[in-house]
């Protein structure tokens, strides 16, 4: 209870509250305040919507802009509209009007009259104008919401091909600009971005080691790391360059096709699951399969050489490879996209070989040749410099190797090495500065690999054993493909199997369907397999095998 002393001091007022309980002076002069706010919210929001109201009925051109109308809200009676490519804008004419479906690179007001786009579509861009006044009676409200479109949104815009008073420097498309009559949203971007388009647009670091800062170069303008690209790839794979690199990896492809088609190759659909590891070792992924174990192919191996079993005599695909190796280097992946082979041999192994020098000249003979993919390499090579030095000797052939002339080529050179042990990264990136200063190639083939570093169903040198009927190709010093004779003996294969490291059972459930392929007769033959991303890296120069890789997938990345 309170003492006598502290009951007889008097109860501090509410402040809320009179003695009566009516709200205070205080409180009713807040109250005031609040209501005069709320009135004059009130009255703007009148105003605000007035002049609203106003400026759209005074609006001369709002047919002209806003929101896409819908695909059916057009009849059906209607003729189908006709659109551009901006890639065609290059050879257009004086006042052709067109219509292009495109990117807001860049969107900025100078005035309250004029407003300024960058149109982009893939690796091409072109300035567009939206000026007040004209034929449309274009609106000061169109210029402003044209000005105001968020960067990366889409839009579809139809104008007058104009010749500028001078180049545009800062576009593709620089002896034209696009004098728009409408311009209509398909699908608006969000306003903030992860990442500008533009940014990731600037070369990348050369020494990036996948960090996630984001640095300014000497200017104060970010430079984007390629983690940071790889996190928002949707955003990075917009730019000019990679939008020529991927298009080049279709290439590449497309040129493999068509020399396995003139040589009458047949296209199969081998399984990614196996029953046991391809290559024997470890570096598979393994996966559950039902009440049992699986692995996802390192390499259609098995299947190429049972096709051939089948009396196919020359196969090929196009498709992924596994790699369970923790390897966080420049060139490798966990899943890349293989070229693979497999032919009958006639005469000799080096049929094989032949045959794999040749297709690998096609490609880069016909990378460096045809318009477009010379057109694409200089887009990549204003963010990659040297992207079209690529070096290739002079004819139709190749430069070829024994192991032990490139072993001795290294020695003369100061470098040591053994013909006894397969070459190391570094001894290989030597060779391949070696070989281009004294052949001026970037491409070459090593042949006659020891047996020791190839796997079991390679086939030994029938006149040396110690040595194999295998070979590897190289860019730029590094290995881009692998390839061999097969052992086609029955007995032979087992043989070797048992005496692998570690030994392989050919009776197993795993390996029982592949050797009894040889049980049951088999055609001499031999193939390889290319990997697409790194002859795209290496043709380009690329710093990195994630550059030429879609979404890659590395010891460390499995998203997006």
């Amino acid at each position: 209870m309170p003492s006598p002393a502290e009951s007889s001091l008097p109860e501090r007022a509410k402040e809320d509250q009179g003695e009566t309980g009516a709200p205070s002076k205080n409180a009713l002069k807040k109250a005031n305040k609040d209501k005069e706010k709320a009135e004059k919210a009130a009255r703007r929001q009148e105003q605000e919507r007035q002049q609203k109201e106003k400026s759209e009925a005074n609006d001369t051109s709002k047919h002209l802009y806003g929101l896409m109308p819908s695909t059916s809200d057009s009849p059906a009676n209607l003729p189908k509209q006709q659109f551009n490519e901006l890639a065609e804008l290059y050879d257009a004419k004086e006042d052709q009007e067109v219509t292009v479906d495109a990117r807001i690179h860049n969107a900025r007001v100078t005035s309250a009259k004029l407003a300024f786009l960058v149109l982009r579509e893939e690796a091409h861009t072109i300035q567009a104008v939206i000026a007040e006044g004209g034929p449309n009676q274009i609106s000061r409200q169109m210029v402003k919401w044209c000005g105001g479109i968020n960067s990366e949104s889409i839009v579809r815009a139809t104008g007058l091909v104009k010749q500028p008073k001078e180049p545009v420097t800062s576009t593709s498309i620089s002896n034209f600009e696009l004098h728009v009559e409408n311009l209509y949203m398909i699908s608006e971007a969000a306003q903030m971005l992860p990442v500008q388009v533009k940014d990731c647009m600037r070369p990348p670091p050369m020494n990036d080691d996948l960090k996630e800062e984001v640095e300014t170069d000497a200017q104060g303008l970010p430079v984007v790391s390629l983690a940071t690209r790889l996190n928002n790839r949707i955003l990075d794979g917009r730019t000019a360059a990679n939008q020529a690199i991927f298009q080049l990896q279709s290439g590449i492809s497309n040129l493999f096709m068509e020399f396995m088609n003139q040589h009458k190759f047949t296209w199969i659909n081998s399984s990614r699951l196996a029953g046991a590891a391809t290559e024997g070792g470890a570096g598979v992924f393994e996966i559950k399969y039902f009440d049992t174990k699986a692995y996802l192919t390192q390499s259609p191996q098995f299947f190429k050489q049972m096709a051939i079993a089948m009396d196919m005599k020359r196969v090929c695909e196009i498709g992924p490879v596994f790699r369970a190796e923790n390897s966080n280097t420049h060139r490798h992946l966990t899943e890349f996209t293989g070229l693979d082979f497999e032919m009958v041999i006639k005469n000799d192994y080096h049929e094989v070989l032949s045959f794999g020098e040749k297709l690998m000249l096609y490609i880069i003979h016909n990378l460096q040749e045809r318009a477009e993919y010379k057109r694409l390499t200089k887009v990549v090579d204003q963010v990659f410099p040297g992207a079209g030095d690529f070096k290739l000797p002079s004819g139709d052939e190749g430069q070829r190797f024994t192991f032990a002339e490139a072993v001795k080529l290294l020695n003369d050179n100061g470098i040591e090495a053994s013909e006894d042990d397969d070459l190391s990264t570094s001894l290989e990136k030597a060779l391949g500065r070696i070989v281009r200063e004294k052949y001026n190639t970037d491409f070459y083939t090593v042949d006659k690999y020891p047996s020791a570093v190839r796997p079991f169903y390679t086939m030994p040198d029938p006149s040396n054993p110690k040595v194999s009927n295998s070979y590897d190709f190289f860019m730029r010093g590094q290995e881009i493909m692998s390839g061999a004779q097969r052992i086609h003996d029955y007995n032979q294969l087992c043989d070797r199997m048992r005496k692998n490291d570690p030994p392989l059972d050919p009776l197993s459930e795993g390996f029982r369907h592949y050797t009894d392929a040889f049980k049951y007769g088999c055609a001499p033959h031999g193939g390889g397999g290319l990997g697409l991303n790194r002859i795209l890296q290496f043709y380009l120069g690329l710093p990195d095998i994630r550059f030429a890789t879609l979404f890659p997938r590395d010891p460390g990345r499995l998203a997006p």
